[in-house]
């Protein structure tokens, strides 16, 4: 399906861009801290961990700038969205990077004042009010669209897998903890099941670029977004388990074994992506002489 309107990428979105930016600036300054004064600040901050915090976020609030123009939203719920974001994610910046550097755990705070232990329920309720909002916007991505169908069908791909990250973020703060188990970590899966939303994005941008056959293009996708899903299922429930998500047992290597057929179809697709570029420069070559 061709593109009905001119949209595009990140258009209308100055605030969210500056917003990402800005928490881009803010990990790399805390990197160079770190590297003058090293990352650990007693009784319990990490730097590193604010340094990964704010680039994550940065990242993902920059992908959501570069899909939101072809969510179909108006321009006033559209703009209620923007606005959301906005307060949501600046929270998070400065909850992240204030409690770190004054040595205290801003979610599960064990040596922190009855204020820290406050702020770090409220850094809980922040994070659901987010859980309601991307629930939202996702709903609006599953409405028949007039946009791409591979762009929007890589986008729904990716919601679902946030979905499964926002489960191990609620996880993680009923049991006021990133670890389960003797070796699970929810930090994995919620980490990876948000980063969907760049990677198999990029993979429909590619093509949607490339201009691909509806039907191989789809099933591209499908094959990739399936194989993705079912690897972050594995790893949840090995999480769930108590186990290392890294030990060479077999829902891991399960799990690996789908990723890599993700990364297949991600390399077929942006294959197709440059063999299109390619035709597109040699036509316009031939053109000019």
């Amino acid at each position: 399906m061709e593109n009905v309107r001119s949209v595009k990428l990140f258009q209308g979105e100055k605030w969210l861009v500056i917003t990402g930016i800005t928490g881009l600036l803010l990990a790399a300054g805390i990197a160079i801290f770190i590297f003058i004064n090293g990352s650990i600040v007693e009784p319990e901050g990490n730097l590193a961990n604010a340094f990964s915090f704010n680039a994550a976020v940065a990242i993902f609030i920059l992908t959501i700038a570069a899909i939101l123009p072809f969510s179909q939203l108006d321009d006033h719920r559209k703009q209620r969205v923007r606005l959301h974001f906005f307060l949501i994610i600046s929270y998070f910046y400065l909850v992240e990077t204030i409690q770190h550097f004054r040595g205290i755990n801003p979610r599960f705070s064990r040596a922190g004042s009855i204020i820290d232990m406050i702020i770090g329920i409220s850094f809980g309720i922040v994070s659901l009010l987010i859980v309601i909002l991307l629930i939202k916007l996702m709903i609006q991505f599953f409405r028949t669209s007039i946009y791409n169908e591979h762009f929007i069908l890589s986008i729904r791909y990716s919601f679902i897998s946030i979905m499964l990250a926002l489960v191990a973020g609620i996880w993680m703060i009923v049991i006021q903890d990133r670890y389960f188990g003797t070796y699970g970590n929810f930090i994995v899966l919620h980490g990876l099941g948000f980063h969907a939303l760049q990677l198999i994005v990029v993979q429909g941008w590619f093509l949607m670029k490339a201009e691909a056959d509806k039907r191989k293009g789809n099933l591209l996708l499908h094959i990739g977004g399936s194989a993705w899903i079912i690897s972050m299922c594995l790893i949840g429930i090995q999480t769930v388990l108590g186990e290392s998500i890294f030990q060479m047992t077999l829902l891991p290597i399960i799990s690996g074994f789908m990723l890599v057929v993700w990364l297949i179809t991600a390399f077929y697709s942006f294959w197709m992506f440059m063999k299109a570029k390619s035709n597109f420069l040699t036509v316009n070559k031939s053109v000019s002489e």
